[in-house]
């Protein structure tokens, strides 16, 4: 559909299905909104935003868009100079200028200082392109979606409180005359509101969200538009992946990606009874959904890479119907497992955690009887679990291929395990997970599938973990540390979001926070660490900023009893090592295989 060697996302039908909406940088580096015709051919564009669009929404009738835009700012002026509504001619703020914080937050990981710029609304009239600010004002709109008469829009937008404009919240505006004659606040008990959509009866809002800033773990909430009443959909331990929420046409369900014991699955939940049913689910992740007749999604597990099925309504399974990656077939499979083990569970007994296996397949050549190292791989979060996504760790198959079994688990901590299993490691960072990964580790030893050769890596707060243990067990042969969180109460006042998800996630008065801080960060306890450690860090870092990294690097390189280096990455940001620069990721895998590969024993 487009050929251009540019930047085109965000493409959504018109409600007719004969053009095509998108974004698309071709002209000046700046995002705008184009159309073409639904069969393909020449793109027209019809916005000219001084500071482009991030995402586009068709209004019901398809005469018109929502436009999500950055519009410039004067941080002098606070919250006065919010207000402007000239966001789509005012040019982009100079970089240079003196940055002015006044309130948090004041950088975002990914777009660092952000006070001199907002995330505000524009409706974009077809096929004209004349656009109109909707909002303005001392906050971001992150999303939006139309009513299915087109004469309201509700979005997710940040709050204008001092030290609470990190929270979220749903609000319903009432156009009239293409301006927003009403505006109203929706929900107030959750702290953490996004995604909001509505049904097309024009019933009903769900959104995700969650109570207390902070908190990870995502659940759905109902809007009844005739009470204006917010309540629970389906269970509080309903825990959802973040992104597009598919109605029925009846209005009477909702299809979802749930996320249920650090599985990703299709699923379909009542309204507003909030029964669940899944339609697609196993050991693999399902991605991105769409419910209208039939089911399409992404799907992938550790051994076969993501592609996109289609189940129509009489079909008795689904069926893949992209191959993007067929050239694996022609390769070496590696073997995949999820299993799950008794572990000790901090209080003197035993639960159970999942985790994900994998391993050279012997017919592969590459399975060497007399060396089987394992790298342990430690997830983010903490509330989180493992990721399947290929691009989140592809060193994951280049080791496996070289003879190293992977492991990676759903330590206590993770989400998607119930509320209590998450809320128990706050405030015990490393001392409750650790254990459970190395008698992981000590089982699979005595199963003689590995040997006494472990090595530790991990990003964020994995980042964390992969300190913490060589800092705390010295039988670990090397790590790879990757944008840690190593002091927290650093990280508390340096990182975009510490104020408030450091507080979470310890969990303790204030008065308590620095000694259990102090007890927890793996600055304070490195001197212990002995194991050859390749620390790696983007330079843009703003949610575990570099100088992170830095306490750990020079600490353990001034005591000298452990080989070490330190990688940094120019405009790398947190997820650098995911979606960074190409030359940087493999620039990144090179330096992993190499340090794990020096860290083996010498024939």
């Amino acid at each position: 559909m487009t050929a251009e060697p540019f930047k085109n996302t965000a493409a959504r039908w018109s409600p007719d299905g004969r053009q095509i909406a998108f974004l698309s940088d071709r002209r000046d580096g700046t995002a705008q909104l184009y159309l073409m015709p639904g069969e393909g051919g020449e793109a027209r564009q019809i916005t000219n935003l001084a500071r482009g669009a991030n995402d586009i929404r068709w209004r019901p009738d398809g005469q018109a868009l929502l436009a999500l835009g950055n519009v410039t700012v004067d941080p002098d002026a606070g919250r006065e100079g919010a207000r402007q509504r000239d966001g789509a001619h005012r040019a982009a703020p100079d970089l240079n200028a003196p940055q002015r914080c006044w309130r948090l937050p004041y950088k975002m990981d990914g777009r660092d200082y952000t006070l001199h710029t907002r995330n505000h609304l524009f409706l974009v009239a077809v096929p004209g392109g004349q656009t109109t600010q909707l909002t303005a004002g001392d906050y971001d709109v992150r999303a939006a979606a139309w009513s299915p008469d087109g004469n309201s829009i509700c979005i997710a937008r940040t709050r204008e409180a001092d030290n609470e404009y990190h929270c979220t919240d749903i609000w319903l505006l009432h156009l009239q005359d293409g301006q927003v004659a009403q505006s109203e606040r929706l929900s107030v008990a959750q702290s953490n509101s996004a995604s909001p959509s509505w049904s097309p009866d024009g019933r009903w809002i769900v959104f995700m969200g969650a109570e207390q800033a902070g908190d990870a773990q995502n659940r759905l909430w109902l809007i009844d538009l005739h009470s204006k009443k917010v309540s629970g959909l389906g269970s509080a331990s309903l825990e959802v992946l973040a992104g597009d929420l598919c109605w029925s046409k009846d209005s009477r369900s909702l299809g979802f990606v749930q996320v249920k014991n650090g599985l990703q699955c299709a699923a379909s939940i009542a309204i507003p009874a909030g029964e669940v049913r899944i339609l697609q689910g196993g050991d693999f992740h399902v991605g991105a959904l769409v419910q209208a007749d039939g089911l399409a999604y992404t799907r992938e597990d550790l051994v076969h890479p993501q592609e996109v099925y289609f189940q129509g309504p009489g079909d008795a399974q689904e069926r893949a119907i992209s191959h993007f990656n067929d050239w694996r077939n022609d390769r070496h499979a590696l073997v995949a497992e999820y299993r799950r083990f008794q572990v000790p569970d901090g209080n003197g007994g035993k639960e159970s955690v999942d985790a994900w296996i994998l391993r050279p397949d012997k017919a592969s050549g590459c399975f060497a009887p007399s060396t089987r190292p394992l790298l342990l791989d430690f997830h983010g979060g903490p509330a989180s679990y493992v990721d399947l996504t290929f691009a989140s760790h592809a060193y994951w198959q280049m080791l496996a291929s070289q003879g190293w079994t992977v492991v990676s688990a759903n330590a206590v901590g993770s989400s998607s395990y119930g509320r209590a299993f998450c809320g128990r490691l706050r405030g015990k960072w490393g001392e409750l997970d650790l254990p459970q990964h190395l008698d992981i580790v000590r089982q699979l030893q005595a199963e003689d599938l590995v040997d006494a050769h472990v090595a530790v890596t991990g990003n964020s707060y994995g980042g964390f973990m992969a300190a913490y243990s060589i800092a705390h067990e010295s039988s670990l042969k090397a790590a790879v540390v990757s944008a840690p969180v190593a002091n927290i109460e650093s990280h508390f006042g340096t990182s975009d979001s510490g104020y408030y998800s450091d507080t979470y996630s310890m969990d303790v008065p204030q008065e308590d926070f620095r000694r259990t801080v102090y007890r927890l960060s793996p600055t304070f306890s490195i001197e212990h660490a002995t194991a050859p450690t390749l620390f790696i860090q983007g330079l843009e870092d703003q949610r575990c900023p570099r100088s992170q990294t830095e306490e750990l690097y020079v600490k353990l390189t001034y005591l000298g009893q452990a080989r070490t280096e330190m990688v940094l990455y120019p405009g790398g940001s947190h997820s650098f090592a995911v979606s960074g620069k190409p030359s940087h990721r493999v620039d990144l895998l090179e330096r992993m295989r190499a340090w794990m590969a020096d860290s083996l024993p010498k024939a």
